[in-house]
């Protein structure tokens, strides 16, 4: 799992079953704390929490756990978003997104 930034949405003319009526988002892992770039933008599935471009975000990289969320084995997903951010505690620091 990861915290990251949506940056950018995705559109597919075709989907399989399981990903129909679900977004497809670009994020970008950050630094929790400083918001820092992290590295490339990925695509993920938004799993109908309802973030967008501009929301932080977590992020499930895992593909078992991915299709688990959508339960569907045979989904053709590895990389979904679970959750929306409010705030990160670490070392003592807040950071509040919300």
């Amino acid at each position: 799992m990861f915290i990251a930034e949506v940056v950018g949405n995705v559109w597919g003319t075709r989907k399989v079953p399981s990903v129909t009526n679900k977004k497809l988002l670009l994020v970008r892992p950050i630094d929790p704390l400083t918001e820092k770039p992290l590295g490339d933008a990925i695509m993920a599935l938004d799993a109908g929490i309802g973030s967008g471009p501009g929301s932080v975000v977590l992020v499930l990289d895992e593909g078992g756990s991915a299709r688990s969320v959508l339960g569907d084995k045979d989904a053709p997903v590895r990389t979904i978003v679970v959750g929306i951010v409010d705030s990160v505690i670490s070392g003592g620091k807040v950071k509040k997104y919300a």
